[in-house]
């Protein structure tokens, strides 16, 4: 079980400055957030991926700057988009292979088109990722299909073994559930993690600010997958220095301790 740091954490510092940023503070591990098509570029990949090499960081997971038009990239009725679509996210993939990262985040569709096609659609750009040795991860998000739980039990059942999820504690309590009922769900699914504490001062809080239960979701999650990635991830706004961010992921390496 592996521990790291989102540079989405660092936004809008651009995605360099923020992984140097954590580098030189010793983060070993961090999720790449990309931001706009130009850092898709394989010069740019190659940059990034020099940087990770020169302070021996790992890059387990990239998101995608486009989550928020996959319901019209992947989810609407013109075949020919969603062609277009597929053809795009290849982009992301070489950008990945580039960099060394495995698991693509993924927001998926909103609104209700059914189960069946949400998993034909997703079936699609998960395949396409297995030939570039990368699993596409549906997240749990509160305004897409994905936000509750019983949706992921769902389509984990009609997917079978070609299903990925990324479990979003933040999100799983904006949607008025547990991270606990998403794991449950998710099952031995569950590849990769974003986190954060939550508790009276709101859903998103450094490690240490709220109540969340860190010791059993760690000794649930080791049970389901001991090699899941699990990503500090906090809005800009829920810390105020470097230093706080950096403290949050000391913590979360001392917890995991255990299971490594």
């Amino acid at each position: 079980m592996i521990v790291g740091v989102s540079t989405s954490c660092l936004f809008p510092k651009p995605i360099e400055e923020s992984l140097y940023q954590l580098a030189v503070n010793d983060v070993a591990c961090a999720e790449l957030f990309l931001n706009t098509h130009s850092e898709l570029k394989k010069s740019f990949a190659h940059g990034l991926a020099k940087l990770l090499q020169r302070f021996d960081m790992t890059c387990p997971s990239v998101h995608p700057f486009t989550c928020e038009i996959e319901p019209l990239m992947f989810f609407s009725e013109y075949e020919r988009r969603l062609t277009d679509s597929l053809e795009y996210y290849k982009l992301y993939f070489q950008f990945m292979n580039i960099v060394g990262a495995k698991i693509f985040v993924f927001h998926g569709g909103k609104g209700d088109k059914g189960k069946e096609f949400y998993c034909e659609r997703y079936s699609k750009l998960y395949r396409l990722g297995k030939e570039f040795g990368i699993t596409v991860a549906v997240e749990n998000v509160t305004r897409c299909q994905s936000r509750s739980s019983a949706f992921i039990r769902d389509i984990s059942a009609i997917l079978g073994n070609e299903f990925a999820f990324v479990l979003d504690t933040k999100q799983a309590i904006r949607a008025g559930e547990t991270p606990f009922a998403f794991l449950d769900a998710a099952g031995k699914n569950v590849a990769h993690v974003h986190i954060s504490d939550n508790g009276q001062l709101g859903d998103c809080l450094p490690i240490g600010r709220g109540n969340f239960r860190f010791k059993q979701f760690f000794e649930k999650l080791n049970t389901l997958n001991p090699n899941a990635s699990v990503i500090l991830e906090l809005y800009n706004n829920s810390f105020t220095t470097i230093s706080e961010l950096i403290s949050s992921y000391n913590i979360l390496k001392k917890m995991v301790e255990p299971y490594n």
